[in-house]
């Protein structure tokens, strides 16, 4: 069978927007914790993803954590659904819808080993330690090594290889 396109698209949506990247996204998420070293009194206990507003990696984030350890540490991810809510986490992954919050949760986890990650592109270099976008159709990620550093975190050579490093 043969289906050809006639330039229609269709979308599927739900309370949130779909993303068809989101299983892939997760998978970045969690690798991200195998290329990024915590300081030590960060490798005990669970290792906490935020999540800062509606997201459509939750349900895939939820399905690493069931499956997956953070090195050693037991993945929980937790939901913030505003910035009152915000608790202390080794990744904070902030929505598109919520990117204007941005400088108040870099604010919010300063003086914190924690990575701010965004879903939308540019961020990096505004303050994020990593930001998603989409380059010729394909997923990808930006990386501010000093945003990450500056947490007191290090950021491995195999990482920064397949990232687009923004400083």
């Amino acid at each position: 069978m043969l289906l050809t396109s006639t330039g229609t698209s269709y979308k599927t949506e739900t309370k949130q927007n779909f993303d068809t990247n989101a299983k892939m996204k997760a998978v970045f998420v969690y690798n991200f914790t195998r290329y990024i070293a915590w300081p030590e009194e960060y490798k005990q206990g669970n290792f906490v993803i935020g999540l800062l507003g509606e997201t459509s990696i939750t349900e895939e984030l939820n399905k690493v954590a069931a499956t997956k350890k953070a090195v050693n540490q037991t993945i929980e991810v937790k939901k913030f659904g505003s910035m009152s809510d915000l608790s202390e986490c080794h990744i904070l992954y902030v929505s598109s819808n919520n990117s204007g919050d941005l400088a108040a949760a870099l604010q919010k986890t300063k003086g914190r080993s924690t990575l701010v990650i965004t879903e939308r592109d540019g961020l990096a270099a505004k303050g994020a330690g990593i930001s998603f976008k989409v380059v010729a159709n394909r997923q990808k990620f930006e990386i501010s090594k000093g945003n990450i550093e500056t947490r007191k975190m290090t950021v491995g050579a195999a990482l920064l290889s397949l990232a687009i490093v923004v400083d």
